[in-house]
């Protein structure tokens, strides 16, 4: 793929290319986001499928191309994702184009660590620019450096960049247009690790570098958050908070998105006075893909909590405790973050995979992750469990739904890390030598709202797009299978339907359609779970993406009353079997039907995800039959449990 057909005429017209490298956590996207503008562009370096994340930046001599690299610690490689950024710098390597120029991102708080990597960097030979980050915590912190006698001592051009200050990012645009032109160091840093260290010494005393003393408030609160015992309850009970929220806040904007495509079907239903054009517009459009926009909400502020807690600082805690966690499972904290990745999709979670050193933990991983309650469960869950129960339900202070939700995103999570367990077990041959696992504490601080709501938008433009291709395209292609075959006049009048009464022939119509010959087809599957045919066809259609599930419901019930759709839903029957008559969505079957989308693999692109990782069909295959036998048992015992319960 040429450089123009990945990020555009704009970025083809780029002359310079710079590579931006950097540890986690030191600021590195976020100048990025800073220099591009957020015109980013997301593609995958050739051979493996570890994120690359490309813009245009601005400079007074034109634009230059800058790749953000993923984060590392050091050019001695251990896990695939750090290879990237190895070879890339490197020219012998023969992988990529040697980048024109390198910046550099060092955390000003911890300079004695950073410098290690760039002493690296420095070797490849190749121009350099230091961007220091960080340093309004350094001087908040009682930390000292001279930035001019820094750039001396390194040789290299040194910029501070604080956020939200754009005479840095001025200053530092002014240098990115002729990399040719930055000062070279007269002699490069020593190679071997003692004189590494040495040379480290002496650059920090030539910048008057005075470490900056311990953040006492960091100290204090990480006394409590990491504890093993006390941070662990805090982490459930703000867990169980993030998950009430996601009810009580949504509640509300849900409910006013759901009025409006109700107030549209009413309308279409008066004026669209041709059958099947208001039957697409009712069923494929409001029904289908109007079902699935009413949880834009609950999709915005899932991300803008995990946003919130990212930016604090919080998450890195998290992964933290779960670090002892996942060490019982075989694991190390690397596993959980590509785990905690999966919460927004299982696909980056599987891509997050890279960062494993070890093969066993990486196929353990893979093979635990789509268990992991993602984002496009997300509409799924809400809609089953506001069937199950009332909002107003409560035990005591909490809210039912929000208690169901976090006991649903509990169980993902500890039946993932169980069949990491199980995988890393059955792939002990694969093991290799314990490797180190780094982890940054950052600073507590307060995330920017620039971050927090780019991380929101992002999310939810990804909704749209999904709603906009995928969704759009598989309510479509089911509006036509709930449709066909067409009915005469002739046709409904024998079967004793009324042609005059658009309700009925539309229930006559979907009850017979070829998607409901191939919901009853499956029925001897699913019918030990309580699932008629409408269940069954939203289970086959959501292999696309689960939200369809969501969709194909919303076509059912609009064809029933365009204006109340949700009302149809509720109200819906067991059409024929000895249940007949029967309320079709009872808390038994609404119970199977909750677990069976906690545990199935209902998603391609997870499992297109699976082969690029592991490299062959076997994996991903294996995956979607042991989910697809768990989902089925756990369903059904779900359905019996409850049903003794009720």
């Amino acid at each position: 793929m040429t450089r123009r057909d990945r990020v555009g005429d704009a970025a083809a017209q780029a002359g310079v290319r710079l590579a931006l490298v950097g540890s986690p956590n030191s600021g590195k996207t976020t100048l990025f986001n800073a220099l591009t503008g957020l015109r980013a562009k997301t593609g995958n370096y050739p051979g493996v499928t570890v994120a690359r994340y490309e813009g245009v930046a601005s400079t007074s001599a034109g634009s230059v191309l800058v790749e953000d690299l993923p984060g590392t610690y050091s050019l001695d490689p251990i896990s695939l994702d750090e290879q990237i950024v190895t070879d890339l710098l490197d020219p012998d390597a023969g992988v990529h184009d040697v980048p024109a120029g390198v910046l550099v991102t060092l955390d000003a708080t911890t300079l004695s660590r950073s410098l290690g990597l760039l002493a690296q960097v420095l070797q490849t030979e190749l121009p350099v620019c230091v961007v220091l980050t960080f340093t309004d915590e350094l001087t908040r912190r009682q930390g000292v450096i001279d930035l001019p006698a820094l750039g001396r001592a390194l040789g290299v051009p040194v910029v501070s960049v604080t956020s939200g200050q754009t005479r840095d990012l001025t200053a530092l645009r002014d240098l990115l247009g002729d990399p040719s032109r930055w000062p070279i160091p007269a002699v490069l840093p020593p190679t071997s690790p003692a004189e590494v260290s040495g040379w480290i010494t002496s650059v920090l005393s030539s910048a008057g570098y005075e470490i900056p003393q311990i953040d006492a408030r960091t100290a204090r609160v990480d006394a409590v958050l990491l504890h093993p015992v006390w941070g662990t309850l805090i982490f459930l009970v703000t867990m169980f908070a993030f998950f009430q929220m996601i009810f009580t806040v949504a509640a509300p904007l849900q409910d006013g998105i759901e009025q409006f495509f109700g107030y549209l079907g009413s309308l279409v239903e008066t004026y669209v006075t041709i059958g099947w054009l208001s039957s697409f517009l009712s069923g494929a459009l409001l029904g289908g893909v109007g079902g699935v926009l009413v949880f834009l909400p609950q999709i915005a502020l899932l991300f803008l909590l995990i946003s919130m807690l990212e930016g604090v600082g919080y998450l890195a805690r998290a992964a933290f405790l779960m670090d002892r966690v996942m060490s019982k499972a075989g694991l190390e904290g690397r596993a959980f973050v590509a785990l905690l990745s999966s919460v927004a999709c299982a696909v980056p979670g599987i891509m997050a995979t890279r960062t494993l050193p070890s093969a066993r933990d990486r196929i353990a991983t893979m093979m635990g992750a789509p268990l992991m309650t993602c984002s496009a469960r997300l509409p799924v869950y809400v809609l089953l469990i506001g069937l199950l129960v009332p909002s107003d339900s409560r035990i005591g202070p909490m809210g039912l739904q929000g208690l169901i939700m976090f006991a649903l995103y509990l169980l993902g999570a500890v039946s993932a890390m169980l069949a990491a367990w199980a995988f890393s077990r059955i792939g002990r041959g694969r093991s290799g030598p314990l490797l180190p696992f780094y982890m940054e504490m950052p600073p507590y601080r307060i995330p920017s709202v620039r971050s927090v709501g780019v991380s929101v938008w992002s999310a939810c433009l990804t909704f749209l797009r999904k709603v906009g291709k995928i969704i759009l395209v598989t309510t479509v292609v089911l509006w036509l299978l709930l449709n066909l075959p067409a009915r005469s006049a002739v046709e409904l009048t024998s079967a004793g339907v009324d042609a005059n009464d658009s309700i009925a022939v539309s229930t006559y119509v979907i009850d017979h359609s070829y998607a409901a010959s191939a919901g009853r087809f499956v029925e001897p599957v699913f019918e030990p779970l309580g699932f008629d045919w409408r269940i069954n066809i939203g289970i086959l259609a959501s292999l696309s993406a689960r939200e369809v599930f969501v969709a194909t419901l919303g076509q059912v019930a609009a064809a029933q009353d365009p204006a109340d759709p949700s009302t149809a839903l509720r109200n819906m029957t067991v059409e024929d079997g000895p249940r007949a008559g029967e309320p079709l969505f009872t808390p038994p079957v609404l119970a199977a039907l909750l677990v069976f989308f906690l545990y199935a693999l209902q998603c391609m692109s997870t499992v297109g995800a699976l082969r690029r990782e592991s490299g062959s069909w076997r994996w991903p295959l294996i995956a979607f039959g042991y989910m697809f036998v768990v989902a089925w048992v756990m369903a059904f015992a779900a359905r019996l449990a409850v049903g003794a319960l009720v």
